[in-house]
């Protein structure tokens, strides 16, 4: 399985990390918009223009597209799936039916088969809800996120005037987290469920109060949660906040019987020491799958949810039998 890679930021470095513990892929090279004279990949993987990437068609079997959910995916998926099989890790829930549209269509045009949203979620946490509803259809689904950091809160407060650097990190809240994983089935706010803080670097003489009333009131972001804002300096932010941790639990709490008195809890959980690298390594899982989708002629737009697990693996269905069932 030939695999490209399409932008060469953090995500872009987590797939190429991953390839080494992937030995049925081979990377061919990374596509970026940048001067490939100014990219230097960790590997020594050739680097192409991005806009040389037509002439590469026939060498690559798989695209994984490493750019944002914001502005890049909407437009990039769509445009590349009419000549390559891509996958993307597109995460704006609320967008996902519009996205899958736009790509289907495309990929249906150019005979290709795409997946868009992999990753953890979407992606692993949508697989852990659909399996937890099915299983227990009377029942309530919570997913909590964190304690990690929300790279695109974060940016949000890097572009708030006198803001020099930033970090936010999304927190459960411990009774809200426990009080689920105990089984019971409260009916939690945006504000029960998680709390946010934020470290800022703030320039030299900024008005501080500003900044912080600027971040705790801002909509679709702050102001619905109990935010703190602790201003640190470049220093500590280097040492202290360098990484890009994240996680978090889906729980599924159900009932089952003639009465529904017996009752369930289905948790699936994740601890990342590195989201980036974690979302890449299920990329490449699932550009697997793509491609042996492909092989047996499907065309078109998928998601996680219409993966065969089978699919995802390098062992072959005799070894899964064996070893995995």
């Amino acid at each position: 399985m030939k695999i490209a890679i399409y932008g060469y930021g953090n995500l872009g470095r987590g797939v190429e990390a991953a390839m080494r513990q992937n030995p049925d892929v081979d990377l061919i090279g990374v596509f970026s918009r940048r001067d490939p004279a100014t990219v230097s990949t960790r590997t020594g993987t050739p680097v192409y223009a991005a806009s040389d990437i037509l002439q590469y068609k026939d060498k690559i079997d798989v695209l994984i597209l490493c750019g944002g959910s914001a502005t890049d995916l909407p437009e990039l998926t769509p445009a590349l799936a009419k000549d390559f099989c891509v996958v993307d890790s597109f995460d704006t829930h609320a967008n996902i039916p519009t996205h899958f549209a736009k790509v289907d269509a495309a990929a249906k045009e150019g005979g290709n088969l795409c997946l868009i949203s992999a990753g953890w979620d979407p992606g692993m946490f949508s697989i852990a809800r659909v399996y937890g509803q099915a299983i227990l259809p009377e029942g309530q689904d919570y997913t909590f996120w964190g304690r990690g950091v929300s790279q695109g809160h974060s940016d949000a407060i890097r572009r708030i005037p006198g803001v020099v650097d930033a970090r936010q990190y999304t927190v459960p809240v411990p009774e809200a987290l426990e009080a689920v994983g105990h089984g019971e089935n409260p009916t939690l706010t945006t504000r029960d469920k998680h709390t946010r803080e934020c470290y800022v670097v703030a320039a030299e003489g900024a008005d501080k109060e500003a900044i912080r009333e600027a971040i705790i009131t801002m909509p679709n972001y702050f102001a619905d949660y109990d935010t703190t804002v602790t201003f640190i300096t470049a220093e500590e932010m280097a040492r202290d906040h360098a990484g890009l941790p994240h996680g978090g639990e889906v729980i599924r709490n159900g009932r089952t019987g003639i009465h529904g008195l017996s009752t369930h809890t289905i948790r699936y959980s994740l601890r990342l020491d590195s989201n980036p690298e974690f979302t890449a390594s299920a990329l490449v899982a699932f550009a697997r799958a793509v491609y042996r989708m492909k092989q047996r002629g499907r065309t078109g737009c998928v998601t996680v949810l219409d993966i065969a697990p089978a699919d995802l693996s390098p062992l072959s269905p005799e070894e899964l039998r064996a070893h995995m069932l």
